[in-house]
């Protein structure tokens, strides 16, 4: 089922709530992880969902061309109702390369999902590093390829890539909130 996200629990200029979770790499990862970072993406997403399955590529591309802009994922769904999300596959998913971002990090409860108003996979959310403190900058898709088959008609992830880029060299990016689409959360 395609849900929108359209959840405005962190709204534009407010702090990264802050979280402590378990990673596909058997770190433990918090926010102060990222400090040595000017940027902060945070994709929550899945194994299993078609939607977050054909971003894969854009969010290794943006994690391998951006050195200062941490790529994080969070799954947040239910692993008892859906086994291919469990942390397990999560590991195998980076092991085979699919997933090749900062850190992949589990989110069990769902707390940190919740925390951040997250509806769907993937929902990004960028974070400019504001001394040491993460405020949202960006909330919104990926692209313009709203469907897992869609080819978008600019630069893959060019929306998040924008605002990125904004951030990067000290500029807002453009407040315009065009939800992501996906996958509903399937919340434990």
């Amino acid at each position: 089922m395609a849900r929108e996200s359209d959840a405005e629990e962190v709204e534009y200029g407010d702090r990264a709530p802050a979280f402590e979770l378990p990673g596909a790499d058997g770190r433990t990862y918090d926010l102060e992880f990222f400090d040595d970072h000017d940027a902060l993406l945070v994709v929550f997403m899945c194994n299993h969902c078609p939607y977050v399955q054909a971003k894969f590529d854009v969010m290794n591309a943006i994690a391998a061309d951006y050195a200062d802009v941490a790529v994080v994922g969070i799954n947040s769904n239910d692993a008892e109702a859906y086994p291919e999300d469990a942390l397990e596959k999560m590991i195998e998913y980076v092991d085979r390369g699919e997933i090749d971002i900062t850190a992949y990090l589990r989110d069990e409860t769902a707390a940190v999902a919740r925390a951040y108003g997250a509806v769907c996979t993937p929902d990004p959310f960028l974070f400019e590093n504001d001394d040491g403190v993460f405020r949202l900058a960006y909330h919104g898709r990926f692209d313009d390829a709203m469907n897992p088959d869609d080819e978008p008609a600019g630069e893959p992830g060019g929306d998040v890539r924008d605002a990125i880029d904004a951030v990067l060299a000290g500029e807002a990016p453009e407040e315009t909130f065009v939800p992501s689409r996906g996958c509903s959360i399937k919340w434990p």
